[in-house]
């Protein structure tokens, strides 16, 4: 059987090593308590350091360090972009000059490394304001506020290094965009792309989409408030245009486009690039591939996607349980009750599956909390109604002191089925 290493140690990971697991055996570097508790081989051995016939990065750092780079140059296959293209998410302001270049529709914006340019800009803004970290902070360098005194904190707070030390001191502020977000998913092997099925993700840590924003709180598949028509769109305006500048500079991109997109009033407009799969997006798109993944991503990293199709079914809804103090100072180590030995729910319930994100094992053998987010409950569904409920009666068996959660995750969605 085929091996595939996957990097990483969050749901996401989780979630790629269980979808990847119905076609090739797997190895979790460095992974967690959860994963491996789940049956995965998880390994503190550096990926470089390992022997498989896929290897598929998780998280975004890695990539913009250069390791897709370092297993190329060993010869083996990768999913995920080399340094170069991993600029796409390392650098929001090289990200926004990409888009001009490539004539990619986008909100108008500005990229500042001192304060008082920057409130200059922002006197010219009308709400909601939009201030973004240069680098890399881990899905949470995004604020959005109507308020033009926390708007300039916000600023002062990111390019004086208190918020997110040099990922902060150049910023980009942009025009806040109205309409609903989507989170846009493709394959690529550098030529050719395949686009997955559409999620939308819960960025803020409260109902209503109130309070801090995270690196989200839950999500669901497929997108039910997007037509055929707004993905074509899409894809002509904004996907087929970044593949053919990425060619342009020499720039051989093979993993996944992430694509946030604003379905504005007057047609969609991309927010940003990530150069890997979401999470929670993982959690709720994988698990409609059934055992077709491993295939798709080998063929991404062979570049011999063309002609390819991913096919889902049914739907997914994911509900994260987070820390108390989540995102700004969570705590760690309150016993986690409601799941097995396995990690799973006791007693198990086949349409709900449990990604550990951030859990640890205490000297008792329990399951500890040690991240902000802690786990991701996924219920699947013939539907978003289905699936919402089946994971929310999961979420509700899995208890740990002070866990906060939203209750609206996918609410929208699945009222607009009934």
């Amino acid at each position: 059987m085929s091996r595939c290493v996957v990097v990483g140690s969050g749901a996401r990971e989780h979630a790629l090593a269980w979808a990847l697991s119905k076609s090739c055996d797997v190895i979790v570097t460095p992974g967690n308590a959860g994963i491996a508790a789940h049956g995965f081989t998880c390994v503190t051995t550096p990926a470089s350091e390992l022997d498989a016939d896929l290897f598929v990065v998780g998280p975004e750092q890695p990539l913009v360090e250069g390791l897709a780079d370092q297993l190329r140059a060993q010869g083996k296959l990768v999913v995920g972009p080399g340094v170069d293209g991993a600029q796409l998410e390392g650098s929001k302001s090289y990200m926004k000059d990409f888009f001009t270049a490539a004539g990619v529709p986008t909100a108008a914006y500005e990229t500042f490394r001192d304060e008082e340019s920057a409130f200059e800009f922002l006197d010219t803004l009308l709400p909601p304001y939009v201030i973004k970290t240069d680098g890399l902070a881990a899905g949470k360098g995004v604020s959005v506020t109507n308020i033009i005194d926390e708007a300039r904190a916000d600023v002062h707070d990111k390019l004086s290094g208190e918020s997110f030390g040099a990922a902060g001191t150049t910023i980009v502020i942009e025009e806040g965009l109205v309409g609903d977000e989507c989170s846009f998913h493709v394959l690529c092997d550098g030529t050719d792309v395949v686009p997955l099925t559409t999620s939308q993700d819960f960025k803020r840590v409260g109902d209503g989409d109130l309070g801090a924003n995270t690196g989200g709180m839950g999500a669901y598949a497929p997108m039910s408030a997007m037509s055929d028509a707004q993905r074509d769109d899409i894809l002509r305006l904004a996907i087929h245009p970044t593949l053919a500048e990425l060619k342009k500079r020499g720039i051989d991109f093979r993993g996944v486009l992430y694509a946030g997109i604003m379905l504005t009033p007057s047609g969609p407009k991309l927010l940003e690039y990530n150069v890997r799969f979401g999470d929670p997006e993982t959690e709720v798109l994988v698990p409609l591939y059934g055992d077709g993944l491993y295939d798709l991503l080998l063929r991404v990293a062979e570049g011999r996607l063309a002609g390819a199709s991913a096919v889902s079914e049914g739907a997914a809804v994911t509900v994260v349980l987070a820390a108390q103090g989540y995102p700004l100072q969570p705590r760690s180590g309150d016993v986690i009750h409601g799941l097995g030995s396995d990690g799973q729910l006791s007693p198990a319930n086949e349409h709900v599956i449990v990604f550990h994100a951030g859990t640890a094992r205490n000297d008792e053998g329990q399951f500890v909390t040690s991240g902000g987010r802690v786990l991701a409950v996924t219920g699947l569904g013939a539907d978003v109604s289905e699936a919402r409920r089946r994971a929310y009666e999961g979420a509700a068996l899995v208890t740990f002191e002070g866990s906060v959660r939203r209750s609206d995750i996918a609410k929208s969605a699945s009222e607009g089925e009934q």
